[in-house]
């Protein structure tokens, strides 16, 4: 369930990254068939709150609004060494009682000083990576990637990494057409796997002639076929070793991961809006067999097609 979204707001809070927040969940888009969120912010006590940027936002909740929440994110913002109480506790107790927690780049420390990192995978922004590692010895920080999900803890490192993990969650909850919604509305990709490097040479290829970006463009339309990295060399004038190096520049991952992850979107949006049988989704989205779909689904969805199906068809 996402129907209640809370943001934690702090002193020297960074607005872009709460601005990714509330563009993701403060909006109404119910015009286009999108859930309307019940958003609000919250801090230690209500009133004023002092902006990174230097002017002051009005915060109206205090920290009992977090008793309501579906989903609390903690936005970026300056890294103390103590965090208010009451905070801390409110976040303690949302997770209690199942609601999940999302941090955009330096919120990370807020949930490691709640406990909620401790046993758990994470992220932050790459230049808070080693701090959070340091003060938090007992949480395992990856350094390189855009997010980690660790339900219910999901982590994820500066900037647009937040809007990834935003669209991540919206799209395990709530179905690949929804988070596509929200993303075409935003002008920003539907999404980018948080396994991805935080390093992107190219981040926004485009077909420059030099760029990857037109055999991107091309391999999304040929999904079904079997592909190997000879056969994607050879049709971008490549070695496979330059290829698969400059693939890494270009998309932060490798060919094979990449099509994977292609594929399992491709399979999300046909369980959504067809009544194809799996085995002839598994063949379109290139996996051969309905076995092959369900393993790659269970590891990247934590679920299976027929599951994926009874609840997102028709949404």
């Amino acid at each position: 369930m996402l129907k209640n979204v809370v943001v934690v707001v702090q002193e020297e809070v960074h607005p872009f990254e709460l601005g990714v927040a509330c563009e993701v969940f403060g909006l109404d888009r119910s015009e286009q068939g999108l859930p309307v969120y019940d958003f609000a912010l919250a801090s230690s006590r209500p009133g004023p709150v002092r902006t990174h940027a230097g002017f002051s936002i009005d915060v109206p909740h205090g920290p009992e609004r977090l008793a309501e929440a579906d989903l609390v994110i903690t936005a970026a913002t300056g890294i103390g060494e103590v965090y208010p109480a009451p905070l801390i506790e409110a976040l303690r107790a949302a997770v209690d009682r199942g609601a999940r927690v999302l941090s955009i780049c330096s919120g990370a420390f807020l949930l490691g000083a709640a406990g909620l990192l401790d046993g758990r995978s994470c992220t932050t922004h790459w230049r808070y990576t080693g701090l959070l590692a340091e003060r938090f010895p007992l949480t395992r920080v990856e350094p390189d990637v855009l997010y980690v999900d660790e339900d219910p803890v999901l982590t994820s490192a500066g900037t647009a990494a937040g809007i990834d993990a935003c669209l991540h969650l919206v799209r395990k909850l709530q179905g690949a057409e929804v988070a596509r919604g929200i993303a075409r509305r935003m002008v920003v990709a539907p999404h980018r796997e948080g396994g991805q490097a935080q390093f992107i040479a190219r981040p926004l290829p485009v077909d420059d002639g030099d760029s990857l970006g037109g055999l991107l463009d091309w391999l999304r339309r040929h999904l079904d076929q079997e592909l190997t990295v000879e056969q994607l060399a050879a049709r971008a004038h490549m070695s496979p070793r330059t290829f698969a190096r400059r693939f890494q520049q270009e998309t932060g991952t490798t060919p094979h991961r990449w099509l994977t992850n292609q594929r399992v979107l491709l399979a999300q949006r046909l369980l959504e809006g067809t009544n194809e049988p799996i085995d002839a989704v598994a063949a379109r989205c290139g996996f051969g067999n309905a076995a092959t779909l369900r393993h790659h689904f269970g590891r990247w969805l934590g679920t299976t097609p027929q599951a994926y199906r009874r609840t997102f068809a028709g949404a």
